[in-house]
């Protein structure tokens, strides 16, 4: 099975693009980075380490990472697009505050039998599933 950075390189060379050492050190930040960080939050993060890779390159590198299948894009009403691993299983599920924008991710097998009965009552097969849930986080609901 190739690694993901082989398959980084397959679809830069693919698609004509440079394997730079900018784009490396973006793959490296974001795969070693908690998941569901927007391209700015990800900047943020490089730019003490790395100041000479600008907004714009990190920018463009995740939307390469997510048309090259190693990142997902996820949207959670933030109006940001946010960025994780992935993984190739989409079986978990996310937990959203509303107020601080905290998201936890978790799987359950019941949900997932239910989803599953749904889908077999309407005669759907399923190809993949999400589900987000937004409510407030204990820290929030204690403040």
């Amino acid at each position: 099975m190739a690694s993901v950075q082989d398959q980084f390189r397959a679809y830069l060379a693919k698609h004509n693009l440079k394997v730079t050492r900018q784009r490396q050190i973006i793959l490296d930040a974001f795969l070693s980075s908690p998941s569901h960080l927007s391209a700015e939050e990800l900047y943020i993060r490089l730019r003490k380490k790395h100041p000479n890779i600008g907004y714009a390159t990190v920018y463009r590198t995740m939307k390469i990472l997510a048309e090259s299948g190693i990142a997902a894009e996820r949207h959670f009403g933030d109006r940001q697009t946010r960025y994780e691993p992935n993984t190739g299983e989409d079986h978990h599920y996310h937990l959203i505050c509303e107020e601080c924008g905290n998201i936890v991710e978790f799987e359950d097998l019941q949900i997932d039998f239910l989803l599953q009965k749904a889908a077999s009552a309407h005669d759907y097969t399923l190809s993949h599933r999400r589900l987000e849930i937004y409510g407030r986080c204990p820290k929030c609901q204690n403040k």
